[in-house]
């Protein structure tokens, strides 16, 4: 199993630039996704991986060949497109025969292959009936069978489950997951859900609406310590502060106006904290406590007046305004209240957190 390397891509259509200096490693035998809004490049940097597109300046390499100019037929790089482009004129069995028949195996081997990768997808009931018959998740599943039978080193998957309802999407992600698991293929998912890419990446990128990537890591390295503003509200909502970063010995606190001095972990990424630098403050709405009661035990806490209330089932989304005026969102998990703990509209409300729990950003 080799790498997928991309060193100073640079993309531009006509005249304006999609892509600029990209430069990623995607490490072998992973399930590795692309995230980022509408238009931020992620398509097209599939698609160069693919060869379905040319690149202005820059090289691409598959372990130590370089497969920049290489035809796509020779790439051992495989693609699962948005509308799966099956064949509706042949049943499932022939659609994943297909590239088997073209590569002239005998007919007993084809049988043998298809087969077995049906099972594999659990398809094996179906293997004879019209591409018509079935449902979108189950043509989802022949797309996966027909460009896994060639045992290809890369599976580029371009938002492969944008059709499907959010329920068949949650099941078709976890298939997905073990079938990437079982073949040790490097999977690269291209997607705008930031749900789809936590849930099935080992490894993620994420690209801004310029062209470029913010950052790359575990999907929790990037959920928990976001390195910018962009990242931290892009992947999971989150409360921004704006303030001041003041450091006295080991300590690190943030000044942030009309709000007062908070305490903040300065343990990571030391280089660039500098005292008196204006910084921003990232905290996960679900990090933060919300009561009406004084509670101990908390680096930080704020006051503050519940403006809305939002009921999601498991969860329940308080809207806080602060006494500057900024308003900001705290999740809690729904557990049966005592009377007195009831949080309603316009209660005045105390907000904990702890240090640890709150990220000082780079950008």
């Amino acid at each position: 199993m080799r790498s997928i390397r991309i060193e100073n891509l640079n993309k531009s259509y006509r005249g304006e630039v999609v892509l600029e200096n990209i430069n990623l490693t995607i490490p072998s035998g992973k399930f590795f996704a692309l995230l980022g809004p509408s238009g931020s490049g992620k398509t097209t940097i599939l698609r160069t991986i693919g060869g379905f597109e040319t690149i202005d300046s820059g090289k691409i390499w598959l372990g130590d060949t370089e497969i920049t100019n290489l035809p796509i037929n020779e790439r051992r790089i495989n693609t699962i497109f948005q509308n799966y482009a099956l064949f509706p004129h042949l049943n499932v069995f022939e659609n994943v025969a297909y590239s088997l028949r073209l590569k002239g195996l005998a007919k007993d081997v084809i049988e043998q292959k298809v087969l077995k990768i049906l099972k594999s997808v659990h398809l094996e009931q179906h293997a004879y009936k019209d591409i018509s018959m079935l449902s979108g998740g189950q043509q989802q599943r022949v797309a996966l069978a027909r460009a896994i039978i060639n045992e290809p080193e890369v599976l580029l998957l371009d938002e492969p489950l944008a059709a499907l309802d959010y329920s068949l999407r949650e099941k078709m992600l976890l298939e997905l997951s073990e079938l990437q698991e079982k073949s040790q293929t490097t999977f690269i998912y291209v997607t705008h859900d930031q749900f789809e890419a936590l849930t099935v990446a080992d490894q993620m990128a994420i690209m801004n609406d310029e062209g470029q990537i913010e950052q790359i890591g575990t999907p929790k390295e990037i959920y928990e310590f976001p390195i910018s503003s962009f990242v931290a509200q892009f992947v999971g909502n989150s409360n921004i502060f704006h303030g001041t970063l003041l450091i006295q010995g080991n300590e690190g606190f943030l000044e942030i106006p009309e709000l007062g001095k908070f305490a903040v972990d300065i343990s990571r990424n030391k280089e660039w904290m500098i005292n008196g630098k204006k910084v921003l403050l990232s905290i996960k709405p679900e990090k933060i406590l919300i009561k009406k009661a004084d509670v101990q035990g908390f680096s930080n806490n704020l006051k503050g007046i519940v403006e809305s209330i939002v009921y999601h089932g498991r969860s329940t989304q308080y809207n806080v305004r602060l006494k500057n005026g900024q308003k900001i969102q705290v999740f809690e998990q729904n557990e049966e209240h005592f009377p007195q703990e009831v949080i309603d509209y316009d209660n005045e409300v105390n907000l904990y957190w702890q240090k640890e729990n709150a990220v000082l950003l780079e950008r």
